[in-house]
């Protein structure tokens, strides 16, 4: 039986790299995966997935607007589709949400999704609601804090480094716009060194 899963943690924990292993993988015994990731997301190039570590591959795109269960569909009139793996995950809607758990129950196609799950201000994104509560699988992929514990929350850094607690749910960047820290340390805006 095919399942959906969500795979999730704060920034820089190597989700990018866990989703392209997993593809390799699948590629090396000669099946086929669907690699999607957000539109707007074009921090490596449109329609690319990169890792920190220095891997990546291109990806079909997604937007808001976007019928997945019928991306799938018409992507498996061309090839069979042995699994589908969205990187940013986050970013879905609740609906695309459903629409991938019906390509897992439906189409039986294994959905790894890999993503954030909650924001700078510590608050849900909506696609990571929707997965928390209907995925098979829930995976915490570890990230660690400045002080050595688990990174669970996601920081954002103004352009003089400093954390901000207000603004845009989704701002797109790297290290320099976001650091990932352990609940405490989120919660007393606290970069490092200052215990």
């Amino acid at each position: 039986m095919a399942k959906l899963y969500f795979n999730y943690s704060s920034m820089n924990a190597g989700k990018s790299t866990v989703l392209l292993q997993a593809s390799y993988n699948y590629e090396e015994r000669g099946m086929n995966t669907l690699l999607l990731i957000a539109a707007f997301d074009d921090r490596a190039g449109k329609g690319r997935i990169a890792s920190r570590i220095g891997l990546a591959a291109d990806a079909d795109v997604f937007s808001a607007a976007d019928d997945l269960f019928d991306h799938v569909v018409a992507d498996r009139k061309n090839r069979e589709i042995h699994a589908v793996l969205v990187d940013e995950a986050q970013f879905l809607t609740e609906e695309q949400v459903w629409q991938l758990a019906r390509v897992a129950d439906e189409l039986r196609i294994p959905v790894m999704c890999f993503g954030l799950r909650t924001d700078f201000q510590g608050k849900l994104f909506p696609g990571s609601s929707a997965l928390l509560a209907i995925s098979d699988n829930l995976k915490e992929i570890k990230a660690v804090c400045w002080c050595g514990r688990k990174a669970t929350m996601v920081a954002r850094l103004d352009v003089d480094g400093n954390i901000v607690d207000e603004g845009d749910q989704v701002v797109i960047g790297g290290n320099e716009t976001y650091i990932s820290l352990c609940r405490r340390h989120w919660s007393e805006k606290n970069l490092g060194g200052q215990d």
